[in-house]
């Protein structure tokens, strides 16, 4: 089930403690167009459709990725693009947005996205697995 744009960017505001919606709007398509290039085929495609249509569209056609990034390279690239923002903003950023993602892809479609990312990325979903 898709999520509505309301809902989703005001559940980002409040995990990102975020002043404005526009704030978490900039934070939800950075991280979102740097997610898009980490996931292929059914996976994202079936997690770009529970988002709001304009972030499913961001995450289908993500900033083009040349190798896949490990999460600390993945928080760095976050800050890259976000003006003004440091590795640990950023951290905060990636954090707000893919744990409003995990909630909307539920249990199943997140265990799927995982085994595309590599290792450490349940963590930035605030998914920890317990292995």
């Amino acid at each position: 089930m898709r999520m509505r744009w309301e809902p989703f960017l005001e559940a980002v505001r409040e995990r990102g403690e975020y002043p404005t919606r526009q704030e978490a709007e900039r934070a939800a398509r950075v991280v979102l167009a740097l997610l898009g290039a980490h996931l292929v085929g059914d996976v994202r495609v079936e997690l770009a459709a529970r988002l709001p249509e304009t972030f499913e569209l961001i995450l289908l056609n993500p900033l083009q990725a040349a190798e896949p990034l490990d999460p600390q390279r993945f928080v760095r690239a976050t800050a890259a693009w976000i003006e003004g923002a440091t590795e640990e903003t950023a951290l905060w950023d990636v954090g707000a947005v893919l744990s409003v993602v995990a909630d909307a892809a539920g249990e199943n479609l997140m265990r799927d996205a995982l085994l595309q990312l590599p290792p450490g990325y349940d963590l930035l979903f605030g998914r920890p697995r317990a292995d």
